[in-house]
């Protein structure tokens, strides 16, 4: 994949259908051996899973683009959210394009190019890491930075990495994969790549995605060497990845929403000594052009993190990791790729860093797979409708061979459906064959649900000879287990603890038909919950027993850095938004998170532990009669934001008028008569905007003729979304309005409205949008004007001059980077900057609708004042959006204290919403909010500007800290000269 970030993927899983042999032999233990590649001892595996330390963990990772949240403050909030929903590892990629913006500049230190702070809250946190980077040609000073980076930080020092991705969806070891004829030149490339990452520290192992299941590259056990990495992995998106899903079509087939994917054949075939591995599975899709307001999350909502993370289970998946679980802002021209409008990704932790229903239903299983070791070593027995009595149900049934514990993914048959199935499951336990429930309930399905039932299942010193209700975790205080299981409201559950004798009612919030039956030598218990948490004492283990949304708001804790957080290294929390994290001091827990309402808070811990803090005020409890501590917290009082007033205006295409003068700073020549693009131009000299040092955004070009002439004909290309408008003279002459899907543009304009003068130099102007350069084969398609024909003329164009980014290559921002700004007038002498001197602009009468008439570039400014409570986290978004009986043929940028984070398009995209985050805002002083409008019509245009509060939590993070001022740098007179 090439520089700017994941958007389009152009191969994907071509096939998609249902089923597994219905029985597999269980592989025998000493089969698989654990192997290191020779590197360390600290980081190994096998056909199982991975191993740290000696110790098999199950990997469940999210992946988070720092660069999309360019406040390093804030990726403390991230990662606490990561880990309190019970992932294990997350992963990153770098960004190429945002570190080395040009050939002489690497930098990791600026703002939030410094991703050090990223390795230590791994470490602080308790996390394993596995870092992915991106491709380029120029990669060698790139790669040698990250691999000197990410050494200091390897488990085989005792720090937290765990992994080093070298590339990623580069599946081209073969020309033939049937043949495997070797692709000699893709080989040579990976095993530079692997002698870098080594030469410069790198003792971990390295790591592949391929982009599908058809590529077969860079794994061991398909052919020895060759470019291999140590552990391979295949991505995956069963959902389609963008909330188009006619793209998924030609690729995928028809598409069908939760139809999974058959993965376990693929793993035992080609890598069957390595892990199940998933470097990349689906957590959501992008919003493309032109896509729906808000994404698409009807098919990517809780029941799909439901559904398809359970279904990896079955498929005996033991690392995965989500893209994405954070999935931030299109901020600037670098976050805004040729296909995507947004980069919420429909994901756990969205672009507002809120968290919803779909962050707590991944959390359900992260927390199940944290706690479940005996799910790190499996065999899958079989699967199929014979473990049911309802042939709409189907289970798998995996097992491990050390401890015989099982486990029971059960689906519809179709998991397309949504229907209500109800069903008994014939497992196979340490006392025998089963049918379970046994005592007059049933299992349910209801929608789109998946559900995994266990047996013989170690919690502590006790053993759950089965459960129908879902395992959510345990902890062991005081040497005696507490079992957490919940089912969704209305349904029943059944579970037996092996060796337990009696069993009592110590809560019951919601339950009924509760049952103690000795059996099986054991006590089994019955169930039916309804909304809220009971709780059961089975001899000494205490038993909690939640419907889904108390299972919701369920915490756990860590007490140790520990990633796998061993079972006596945390305690229980229920109520809270989020619970960020806790410690133990004598006879305090003190408790940190988010509060964004009132709630009850209780809490399961050790019985030293008689009071209890959050965020460092001490809460007023009871002990509850099952030895919890029980109290409330109040809600964060209301925050409302100051009206958008107050704004100035001034024009800012001062470049369509035979006056201005084009021989400043801002200006290169457009020259060159050949190019290196593969592309060859058909009119010269070559107008493609890389060319000339300009890589992003707007670009201007100005072309010169003398003489008569009647009209134009330009042929433009600046990807998905882009537009361009040109004026002859002054006068605007036509526009390509954009739309979702061309990404070229080849239009014919008339003179006929413009005045020719034949005594003096005439002027085209020539102002050009683009979306970003496109990905993989792509990647070279030039940006700019391909061609380009004078009609009427006898001599042509005399010369051409292009302007874009201020400075061009040279970074004159490197806090915000050099794709923040484009070439438009007002960001080339800085208007969008925090300190620049306005006063001498016109007022705006009228806040509510800056609007303008003529085909022309306006800018809009104001100041704001903040002053918001630094115990608060606050999330803010700008609402963007067109009057009524207004034109839409504009074009529109939201810049908030120098930073682009917004596109508007009103004729061809939906998205209206723009979250800012605290640090780009400035929480406790003066905020400069500005506006580009680009009217591509004579219509001109009209544009509303508001902001809005998403959500207020009393939090644990500190805004004072990460409200820093060093991300917001002023205006500088160096601005000037590139007008």
């Amino acid at each position: 994949m090439v520089g700017l970030g994941k958007v389009l993927h152009s191969l994907w899983i071509a096939t998609v259908f249902l089923g597994l042999p219905s029985t597999a032999k269980p592989s025998e233990a000493t089969q698989w051996p654990l192997h290191n590649d020779g590197y360390n001892e600290a980081v190994e595996w096998d056909h199982y899973s991975f191993q740290v330390d000696s110790q098999r963990i199950f990997i469940f990772s999210g992946e988070f683009h720092y660069w999309r949240i360019p406040v390093p403050g804030l990726w403390r909030d991230i990662l606490e959210k990561i880990k309190a929903a019970g992932f294990t590892a997350f992963s990153f990629y770098s960004n190429w394009a945002y570190h080395a913006p040009n050939n002489q500049t690497l930098d990791f230190s600026t703002g939030a190019h410094d991703i050090t702070p990223i390795f230590e809250l791994a470490k602080e946190l308790g996390f394993l890491r596995n870092n992915d980077t991106r491709y380029t040609k120029a990669w060698t000073p790139y790669m040698t930075e990250m691999a000197k980076i990410t050494s200091r930080y390897q488990v085989t020092d005792g720090e937290m990495a765990i992994g080093f991705q070298i590339e990623n969806e580069y599946g081209d070891q073969w020309i033939s994969t049937s043949e495997k004829i070797p692709n000699n030149t893709a080989i040579a490339y990976m095993e530079l790549l692997e002698a870098n990452a080594r030469k410069n520290g790198v003792t971990i192992p390295l790591t592949a995605n391929d982009p599908n299941m058809n590529s077969l590259s860079w794994g061991t056990d398909y052919i020895t060497g060759e470019g291999n990495v140590d552990i391979a992995g295949v991505d995956s998106y069963p959902s389609c990845w963008t909330c188009d899903i006619s793209q998924c079509d030609s690729t995928n087939g028809a598409y069908v929403a939760f139809q999974v994917v058959d993965y376990y054949d693929y793993f035992q075939d080609y890598q069957p000594t390595l892990p199940s591995f998933m470097p990349e599975f689906q957590g959501g899709s992008y919003n493309p052009w032109g896509g729906p307001e808000g994404g698409c999350a009807e098919d990517l909502n809780q029941d799909f993190a439901n559904l398809f993370y359970r279904w990896n289970i079955g498929q005996r998946i033991t690392a995965m990791s989500l893209y994405m679980i954070f999935g931030g802002t299109n901020w600037g021209a670098i976050a805004a790729p040729v296909t995507a409008s947004s980069y919420d990704y429909s994901s756990p932790i969205s672009e507002d860093r809120s968290i919803g229903a779909k962050y707590y239903e991944t959390k359900l299983l992260a927390l199940f797979t944290r706690a479940a070791k005996d799910l790190t070593k499996t065999d899958l027995i079989g699967n199929g409708t014979q473990y049911t009595d309802n042939t709409g149900v189907r289970a798998y049934e995996l097992r491990n061979p050390d401890t015989n514990a099982g486990f029971y993914a059960t689906f519809h048959s179709n998991t397309s459906t949504s229907t209500n199935e109800a069903f008994h499951l014939k497992v196979e336990t340490s006392v025998g064959k089963l049918t379970v429930p046994a005592h007059g309930g049933v299992i349910r399905l209801n929608g789109h649900q998946s559900k995994i039932a266990v047996t013989d299942f170690t919690f502590g010193s006790k053993t759950l000879l089965y459960s129908t209700a879902e395992v959510l975790t345990y902890a062991v205080f005081d040497g005696v287990p507490t079992l957490t299981l919940w089912v969704p409201a209305g349904e029943s559950g059944e579970f037996n603890i092996k060796g337990a004798k009696k069993g009592s009612i110590k809560s019951c919030e919601g339950c009924s038909g509760v049952k103690f039956i000795k059996e099986h030598g054991g006590l089994t218990a019955t169930f039916t919950q309804s909304y809220g948490m009971s709780v059961l004492e089975i001899d000494s283990v205490r038993v909690i027993l939640l419907d889904r949304t108390y299972a919701y708001k369920f915490w756990v804790p860590a007490l140790t850095t520990d990633p796998s957080v061993p079972d006596t290294e945390n305690v229980l929390v229920q109520g809270p938004y989020l619970v960020r994290g806790a410690n133990i001091s004598k006879s305090t827990l003190a408790v940190t998170g988010d509060i964004v309402n009132a709630t009850t808070i209780e809490v399961f811990a050790p019985k030293a532990v008689e009071s209890i803090t959050w965020n460092g005020k001490t809460v007023k409890t009871k002990r509850t009669a099952y030895g919890s501590l029980k109290g409330s917290i109040s809600a964060p009082k209301s925050v409302t934001l100051p009206a958008l007033t107050s704004w100035k205006a001034k024009d800012s295409l001062p470049e369509r008028l035979t006056t201005y003068d084009d021989t400043g700073a801002a200006w290169v020549a457009a020259d060159h008569m050949t190019t290196l693009n593969p592309r060859e131009p058909t009119s010269l000299p070559v107008l493609y905007a890389d060319e000339y040092g300009f890589h992003n955004g707007i670009r201007l070009w100005r072309g010169y003729f003398n003489g008569s002439a009647t009209g134009v004909t330009l042929n433009v290309q600046g990807g998905t979304a882009f537009g361009w408008s040109a004026w002859l003279n002054g006068k605007l002459i036509g526009s390509f309005f954009g739309d979702a899907t061309d990404e070229q543009a080849n239009l014919t304009l008339s003179f006929s409205n413009a005045t020719v003068s034949t005594s003096t130099p005439n002027v085209l102007l020539v102002v050009h949008d683009d979306t970003g350069h496109d990905e993989t084969t792509g990647a070279l398609n030039p940006r700019g004007i391909l061609d380009v024909d004078l009609l009427g003329s006898s001599s042509g164009f005399t010369h051409w001059r292009i302007a874009g980014t201020a400075g061009g290559e040279s970074n004159l921002d490197p806090v915000r980077g050099a794709y923040n700004e484009d070439g438009l007038y007002a960001e080339r002498v800085g208007w969008h900057l925090p300190g620049f001197d306005d006063s001498t602009w016109e007022s705006v009468s009228d806040s509510s609708s800056l609007s303008f008439e003529g085909a022309t570039v306006q800018f809009f400014r104001t100041v704001v004042s903040l002053d918001l409570p630094s115990d608060y986290d606050i999330s803010i978004s700008f609402v963007l959006s067109t009057p009524s009986s207004s034109a839409i043929t504009y074009r529109s940028q939201l810049f908030v204290n120098g930073y682009q984070y917004g596109r508007f398009n009103p004729y061809i995209g939906n998205q209206v919403e723009f979250p800012v985050p605290l640090g780009v805002l400035n929480y406790n002083g003066e905020n400069t909010i500005s506006v580009a409008v680009w009217a591509q019509s004579e219509e001109g245009a009209a544009i509303s500007v508001d902001w809005k509060v998403n959500y207020v939590a009393d939090s644990s993070l500190d805004a004072s800290e990460i409200n820093d001022a060093s991300l917001r740098p002023s205006w500088t007179k160096e601005r000037l000269k590139y007008a």
